[in-house]
């Protein structure tokens, strides 16, 4: 019994040495969380996107090219100052009523709808049309009184519908946009007047073309259709005539009012590149062709001096040290660990997991001659244990310029148990008595 008792003695001393040394070891460096700072490849940073560099003169008092796909703007004249947009407007209306809708509703026609003014297809109070029929007058044809018709079957009144632009405006990403009519007639409410930017505009039809049925509908030359009793009938023409000058133009709403200008917005692909080309301001009678030449340059432009690259690139990973800590399963697994790998005790290490699928790294981004994209790796230079599986312990930034494409979690790989006083007694136990 008495040499039991100097062995429990002699052992629990064993334990409080080896925490101590552990402690000791585990403490220096380690009070505060430390981050190291890598650029992984050290790849040269983008370019400036300067006016000089661009198509040269334009029309358009504002412009902008979009790639289409990231949101990215290639070149801007003016893009982000606010002004009336006319019947581009349009585009938002038909998206909402297609997301809101469906095409077999039946919309019937208020006296505020077909008191609207010209362009208008003469609707009369009362009458009932399937929505899907109005959407082409709408977008073929761009009749203001159609566009009233089609803002209070979906919103309930102009202004529930203005309330839903808005709405959808914000989530699409656009920052400087106040919509005040479903059609774009030049008004104004206690929150502005009607307006958006080039590169607000450019933003909602690159959001739009993501819709088949929008793009069966602007792409349509011709349509026929009559009201529901089909006492009344009607063709309509496309008067996106950019889409007969190119090939590579996919979908398009023209606009003009007193106050806007001519306007227009565009959406173009070419060697699967996307490219989306918005006018505001761009001449006023009799100028009405002004627009086509404005959007021919900057498709030009955007398909001479654009390419498209895959930029993810595999950032190596350096291991974490983990202080105080050892790796989960060599610490369940091994009876006889403390005996064994006193010197080990604390020495655990952490290698990251960046959280990423397979369809992230094949995104593409239209690049510049001399414009790369910057990898830049964070990561926590060590850590303290415990430490989950899964906890984050750093990120993978992706930029050009000061633009942001893409950031991606580091995660650490394993669990790591942190080294206590109680696990050591625990761990000399169960290696000595079980």
């Amino acid at each position: 019994m008495k040499s039991r008792n100097r062995f429990l003695v002699f052992t629990l001393t064993v334990v409080l040495a080896l925490c101590t040394a552990v402690q000791a070891a585990g403490s220096t460096g380690t009070n505060e969380k430390q981050t190291v700072s890598s650029i992984v490849q050290m790849i040269p940073a983008a370019v400036d996107m300067k006016e000089t560099d661009g198509p040269g003169n334009l029309y358009a008092l504002s412009a902008v090219l979009m790639d289409g796909d990231s949101g990215r703007v290639l070149y801007e004249k003016e893009g982000y100052t606010a002004r009336p947009n006319a019947s581009t407007t349009k585009v938002m209306t038909c998206i909402l009523a297609l997301e809101n809708g469906a095409g077999d509703d039946y919309a019937e026609v208020s006296k505020n709808a077909a008191s609207q003014p010209e362009i208008k297809l003469n609707l009369k109070e009362g009458e009932q049309y399937y929505l899907e029929d109005l959407l082409y007058s709408l977008m073929l044809k761009s009749h203001n009184d159609t566009a009233v018709a089609i803002a209070e079957h979906i919103g309930g009144s102009v202004e529930g519908f203005a309330r839903m632009m808005n709405e959808k405006a914000k989530e699409i990403g656009c920052t400087n946009t106040h919509f005040v009519t479903p059609n774009g007639l030049d008004s104004a409410d206690a929150g502005g007047i009607h307006q958006t930017t080039a590169r607000d505009l450019a933003l909602i039809m690159s959001y739009a073309i993501k819709n088949k049925t929008f793009l069966h509908i602007t792409q349509t030359r011709d349509y026929s259709f009559s009201d529901i009793s089909g006492k009344r009938q009607f063709s309509v023409h496309n008067a996106n005539a950019f889409l007969d000058m190119t090939q590579d133009a996919v979908s398009g709403k023209t606009g003009f009012t007193g106050n806007a200008g001519y306007c227009y917005v565009a959406a173009c692909e070419n060697e699967g590149r996307t490219f989306i080309i918005s006018l505001l301001g761009c001449g006023w009678p009799n100028n009405k062709t002004y627009k086509w030449k404005d959007a021919m340059k900057l498709l030009e432009y955007g398909k001479a001096n654009f390419h498209k690259e895959t930029y993810w690139q595999e950032p190596k990973l350096p291991e974490i040290p983990v202080s105080d800590g050892i790796e989960e399963e060599t610490a369940e697994d091994s009876k006889s660990f403390v005996t064994e790998n006193r010197e080990k005790l604390g020495d655990a290490y952490v290698t990251g997991e960046i959280k990423i699928t397979d369809s992230d790294k094949k995104k593409q981004i239209l690049l510049k001659d001399g414009e790369k994209v910057t990898c830049h790796l964070r990561l926590e230079k060590n850590l303290t244990a415990p430490v989950k599986k899964g906890q984050q312990i750093g990120q993978v930034t992706f930029s050009l310029g000061e633009l942001v494409l893409d950031n991606y979690l580091v995660t650490a790989d394993r669990n790591i148990v942190k080294i206590t006083y109680l696990w050591c007694v625990n761990k000399v136990f169960h290696d000595f008595f079980h």
